[in-house]
């Protein structure tokens, strides 16, 4: 018999967001409307606020007009970086800042959902001595920072030149001819960014705040907000002691002031078997573009590979799903094809996505936004609003640190310290804890200490990319899921592909018929 589970395992009521939940919280909210905390934004930096100020003992209400990680969030690269782009373009600090948030994820906070990705720089002749030895300085300070942040080499390996033969054993699509070797680093990879938001604001929720999805802000100013509950229509007042905006790109429609210049990150997916085994992801740098790369990002189960990404100002409205231009297509497309044996060609792309990063406009009057800082800003308007803006998931944490420091000083408010840097997400665990977990390996990297009660959840048919009816149900029941989208695009990310989206949509829909009432809910 396998070792008993951790105490974990099994959900509590108070980390489990439904549908039930929803209501009641809804119904609360209206009868008592004052919080010391009202954050808009369910992304990953406003639920890392809402778990930074709960985890104080705050009284906190998130509301989110969408879903959890609706927007930019779900769109990353999925990687929890160092900050190698930044070194190149001489950006220390926030590389360290990186490095150091890094650490956090990877060490004690999150550590089932990151894991170490090695990144293979193969040496062809477009990377010429100067260049390669400029990234090879790149790499071996990268290591230093790694040292720097705590984080031991057992967890993330040291950087070092391979061989030509190395190279080809990592990756086998890669062209031979007139390849010298290669530069090996290393990373954070998470198993989903979506995963990442969702565990925050069931921790959040754990820690007593309130998260509504569904539920836009109106109004806002800095003593709280008109709210609208988008399933009904219904409106109400909440008045709030401090009020954050986190709205990511859609900011500035809730506080005029804020300037953004959005910047467009498109990815395609791939089938994994393109690129022939790949064991490592690959970076390629982008011809003509100091400090500029493309990569290549097998995911876990090999299936699949993620080619990203671009940095495009946005032209027009912010649109709420963004889309990937063929111009976006080729270029990816024909960077990567440049390093490699095989002819990757339009039909290879099964999927793709596009994010939108909220940059700060400073006025520079530059057109390339790639040349925006991704360091973040935390604003406050004449009326008393906290907003955040910029940054990128790896910093969340610090993101939320400081913009609860900053609403607690323009409240004049007391609160506890910060915890967030040592507190365990929900499914977290050491890695001789998850090793010890009696659930299938896939589903340990997603779920963590939870995964036992996910796989107790429904039946093990799979729907769809591997996911199990099982998942859909847990999605329904403890994460928050209130329609399809929520449960395909979002918890368990089928929907990246099309052709799997298509074919689990009848299991989803009828896991939210069967599995969102208030009875199931109750029986979490």
């Amino acid at each position: 018999m396998p070792a008993a589970p951790p105490a974990a395992a099994s959900p509590s009521a108070a980390a489990s967001l439904n549908a039930h939940r929803r209501r009641r919280d809804l119904e609360r909210i209206a009868d008592r409307p004052e919080v010391d905390l009202l954050v808009v934004g369910g992304g990953v930096t406003g639920t890392g606020i809402a778990l930074d100020a709960a985890a104080r003992g705050l009284s906190v209400l998130l509301v989110e007009r969408h879903d959890l990680a609706f927007g930019t969030s779900r769109w990353s690269s999925k990687l929890v970086h160092g900050g190698l782009r930044y070194l190149a373009r001489g950006r220390l600090g926030i590389a360290y800042e990186s490095a150091q948030e890094r650490h956090v994820l990877i060490s004690r906070t999150a550590p089932h959902l990151v894991r170490a990705l090695p990144m293979l720089l193969p040496l062809h002749e477009n990377v010429g001595p100067a260049q390669a030895a400029m990234t090879r300085a790149g790499f071996v300070l990268g290591d230093a920072l790694r040292v720097a942040a705590g984080t031991r080499s057992g967890v993330l390996p040291r950087t070092r030149r391979v061989s030509r033969e190395r190279v080809l054993d990592l990756a086998p699509a890669v062209r031979a001819h007139g390849l010298r070797g290669g530069q090996l680093a290393y990373d954070g990879q998470l198993v989903d960014d979506a995963r990442l938001v969702v565990g925050l604001a069931r921790t959040a929720a754990r820690e007593g705040a309130t998260v509504l999805t569904r539920c836009s802000a109106q109004e806002l100013h800095g003593r709280g907000a008109v709210l609208r509950d988008e399933l009904t229509g219904e409106r109400l007042e909440v008045r709030a002691r401090a009020v954050v905006n986190a709205a990511g790109v859609w900011a500035d429609r809730l506080v005029p002031g804020v300037r953004l210049r959005p910047s467009r990150g498109s990815h395609l997916v791939l089938g994994g078997q393109r690129f022939g085994g790949l064991r490592t992801a690959l970076t390629v740098p982008v011809p003509g573009a100091l400090g500029r790369f493309v990569m290549v990002l097998p995911q876990e189960d090999g299936d699949r590979v993620y080619v990203g990404l671009t940095d495009e100002p946005l032209d027009g409205p912010v649109p709420d799903v963004p889309t990937v231009p063929e111009c976006d297509v080729d270029f990816l497309l024909d960077v990567v094809g440049g390093v490699l044996d095989v002819r990757l060609r339009r039909e290879d792309v099964i999927g793709a996505y596009a994010g939108l990063r909220p940059l700060l406009d400073t006025g520079g009057g530059s057109g390339a936004s790639a040349d925006l800082s991704r360091r973040h800003a935390v604003l406050t308007s004449p009326d008393g609003v906290v907003t955040v803006v910029g940054g990128k998931l790896t910093t969340y944490r610090r993101m939320g640190q400081d913009a609860v420091d900053t609403a607690l000083a323009n409240a004049d408010m007391t609160a506890g310290p910060c915890r967030t840097d040592r507190l365990p997400l929900i499914g977290a665990g050491s890695a001789a804890m998850l090793a010890r977990v009696p659930a299938p390996a896939r589903l340990v990297a997603r779920y963590g200490t939870e995964a036992p009660a996910v796989l107790g959840s429904g039946a093990a048919t799979e729907v769809a990319a591997g996911v199990t009816e099982a998942e859909l149900a847990w999605a329904v029941r403890c994460e928050g899921a209130l329609d399809e989208a929520d449960v395909l695009d979002r918890r368990t990310r089928i929907g990246l592909v099309p052709v799997d989206r298509d074919r689990a949509l009848r299991a989803a829909r009828a896991a939210l018929s069967r599995d969102r009432g208030p009875e199931s809910s109750r029986n979490v």
